[in-house]
């Protein structure tokens, strides 16, 4: 589930990134490809931080339906959630020390 909502919550903001671009070349003659695909970046890159903060900022002031709001725009009512495998907890190391 958790490659399926971290999946989820790259493809929707490039999608809105898009959508956003597309918006804005209405009434707007770009005359190049690079250009088009830096505006299309660069909105992307503020869709998803803007809703990502918003989404950080409603769970620190425990307002659940504006993380959920938050969340749905970036694909995916919740963050994905990792297991941490990488390396074992500091207490269980220092336990298991002779």
């Amino acid at each position: 589930m958790n490659l399926f909502a971290s999946f989820m919550r790259t493809v929707v903001p490039i999608v809105a990134g898009l959508v956003l671009t597309l918006l804005v070349h209405i009434g707007v003659d770009f005359s190049s490809a690079s250009v088009a695909s830096a505006v299309t970046a660069l909105l992307t890159g503020l869709y998803y931080t803007t809703f990502r903060l918003l989404e950080t900022l409603a769970l620190k002031i425990r307002s659940r339906p504006l993380a959920t709001v938050a969340g749905i725009l970036l694909g995916w009512a919740t963050p994905p959630e990792y297991p941490d495998t990488a390396r074992p907890a500091l207490h269980t190391v220092v336990r298991q020390s002779p």
